[in-house]
């Protein structure tokens, strides 16, 4: 039984390539680009559109996710969060992963540059280029505003899924964009205080590890401040009606009163609990769009 444990343990089957591909956030960042697809048009998304973009962003997407594995492989052997990962376990050698991680990304432009257009392809690429290489290969080890710039990258699925509809940026797909950064560092800082003694021993420069907890806590309901007061925008600029109106102070105004809590100290569990609601938040928020977008159609 021994010996199969641990013949098994340096194998490499289909699940661990999957888990490289970090597939619960990859799905999160489809939901963004459907919406951004749906929102773009009056009519309906041509279905090799639908199919194919989305289809070509996860590839991409999970490409970054690899590459972002095989640099933190080192960091993974030092975190209980992570230590379990294909390539931290060498179930999956970092050249195979670098190698599968280049076919992602590969077939992913093919199909965008196929089914959709260049400018959605290329956006894409640089996407995948901001999170597996600026982000994960430099500002993350850099500077504890890491998150903060660095959140660009993965605000991105919005804009493409909106491009790869219509061929072209404007302001609305921007104006998610923007949610979708101004959500990102409390969502990323609330695990980064629960985590605050894992990233210390792994010498990542966190904020809470940088600047102590109640300045990270101070940020944190800064920037949901921030984000509650974006997330409206929709509505100002006649993008969106009243039901997402509705839904973004009430989504907004919970994510608010969790940043609270976490400020305050009230609750021994509020950082993981913070982020917790931050993935519900975001999930929520875009399916508002979506369900206001069609009921501003049939009005």
């Amino acid at each position: 039984m021994a010996t199969l444990i641990g013949a098994r343990h340096g194998q490499a089957i289909w699940r661990d390539y999957l888990e490289l591909t970090k597939p619960k956030v990859v799905v999160l960042m489809l939901i963004t680009s459907l919406v951004g697809m749906f929102l773009a048009t009056r009519a309906g998304v041509p279905w090799a559109v639908l199919i194919f973009g989305n289809l070509g962003i996860a590839l991409c997407a999970g490409g970054a996710a690899v590459v972002n594995h095989v640099v933190d492989r080192r960091i993974d052997t030092l975190m209980a969060r992570t230590q379990k990962r294909p390539i931290a376990q060498g179930r999956v050698s970092p050249v195979a992963a670098l190698a599968f991680a280049l076919f992602l990304a590969v077939a992913g432009l093919a199909l965008l540059l196929a089914f959709t257009n260049p400018l959605a392809a290329w956006l894409t690429l640089a996407s995948l280029l901001g999170y597996a290489l600026i982000y994960t290969g430099f500002l993350k080890r850099a500077t504890p505003q890491n998150i903060v710039i660095g959140g660009l990258a993965g605000a991105a699925p919005p804009l493409l899924g909106w491009v790869a509809v219509t061929g072209h940026v404007s302001a609305e797909p921007l104006l998610l964009v923007l949610i979708i950064f101004a959500w990102t560092p409390p969502h990323f800082w609330a695990l980064a205080i629960h985590r605050k003694e894992e990233y210390a021993k792994a010498d990542i420069p966190m904020l809470p590890v940088t600047h102590g907890e109640h300045y990270t806590k101070v940020h944190i309901l800064l920037y949901t401040c921030a984000l509650l007061a974006v997330s409206l925008m929709p509505y100002v600029i006649h993008m969106s009606g009243p039901l997402y109106l509705g839904c973004a102070l009430l989504l907004g105004g919970r994510f608010l009163q969790w940043a609270w809590v976490l400020y305050r100290g009230a609750q021994p569990h509020a950082a993981i609990n913070t982020f917790k609601y931050s993935i519900w938040y975001l999930f929520l928020l875009f399916i508002a769009l979506l369900v206001d977008h069609y009921l501003l159609l049939n009005l």
